[in-house]
């Protein structure tokens, strides 16, 4: 999410530009709803690290390999500033731009680039990676925010009430997960029926049992991330943790709301969406009053 503004400034500066996105597996979902983007190459690290004795896992990785050597490209930019990110980008034929060591999340990434950028490090991961693509691709930075995603992928939602309310209550560390009394507590203040979806058994167990403690709640079976889309762009209202579905909902223009306990809004927190809020702090997760007069 963080890089779909980037990618539409791209599109935007060079007309004609074809753009293609290697992106992992689970959140492919999310490029290809991206109007802007060509092609889009799914990469499988987080599922192949753990299988890396299975032939079958070795021809995946060949297969990709192969698909991603296939075109020449013009530049290939690494915007997450990792180990196994600046590797991927070597898999990829053309001159391959990052961060500098200063600012690269992970300074070793830099010596896998040809070439290097500084980006300061305190500006919102949606301005760095901006930053970056801007300098890579030559081109001045745009004054607007837009994350280009396609509003005729979305549609109305099936199978749920006419005017309801999400809360993302999923997120992937622990030290940002928020008491679940205090979702039950903001759920039965929404005046809505609550939507909860999840992703793995573990969010599926905490979403049926804030489920039964808000009582005018649905927990829907498992969505696939353009499915989610929808229930998102059509909800009154979306209450969240730091993910990336979060920011998908205020990318979509839903009234979001994007929960902070153990991360920084200034550095991860909905940007550049006109009816989205940051609550909360590291170390001080919000009261739910906080939430609701974000709400309102």
């Amino acid at each position: 999410m963080h890089q779909c503004p980037a990618v539409t400034d791209a599109a935007r500066s060079l007309p004609g530009a074809r753009i293609d996105w290697v992106v992992e597996e689970g959140f492919a979902g999310v490029a290809r709803m991206h109007a802007f983007v060509e092609r889009v190459i799914p990469v499988a690290v987080r599922r192949w690290r753990g299988a890396l004795w299975k032939g079958s896992v070795w021809n995946e990785i060949a297969a990709f390999r192969a698909a991603l050597a296939a075109q020449r490209y013009d530049a290939v930019i690494d915007t997450q500033g990792l180990l196994k990110s600046a590797l991927i980008a070597r898999c990829a034929s053309g001159p391959r731009h990052g961060m500098d060591r200063a600012s690269a999340r992970e300074p070793l990434a830099a010596f896998f680039y040809d070439r290097t950028h500084p980006v300061p490090r305190a500006l919102h991961a949606v301005e760095r990676n901006r930053r970056l693509t801007a300098a890579s691709l030559e081109f001045p930075l745009q004054s607007s925010i837009d994350y280009g995603l396609r509003s005729s992928s979305v549609v109305a939602a099936p199978g749920l009430p006419a005017s309801y309310s999400v809360l993302l209550t999923m997120t992937s560390r622990a030290d940002k997960l928020w008491p679940e009394a205090r979702w039950i507590e903001l759920g039965r203040a929404l005046g809505l029926p609550v939507v909860l979806p999840w992703g793995n058994a573990e969010e599926r167990g905490r979403a049926e049992r804030i489920a039964r403690g808000v009582g005018n709640a649905l927990v829907p079976d498992r969505m696939t991330l353009e499915a989610l889309a929808r229930v998102l762009a059509a909800a009154k209202n979306v209450v969240g943790l730091d993910s990336g579905l979060s920011h998908l909902a205020a990318a979509f223009g839903a009234p979001a709301v994007a929960i902070f306990c153990g991360s920084d809004p200034a550095l991860t927190g909905l940007y550049g969406a006109p009816r989205a809020r940051n609550v909360g702090a590291p170390g001080q997760p919000p009261q739910v009053v906080e939430v609701l007069r974000a709400l309102q």
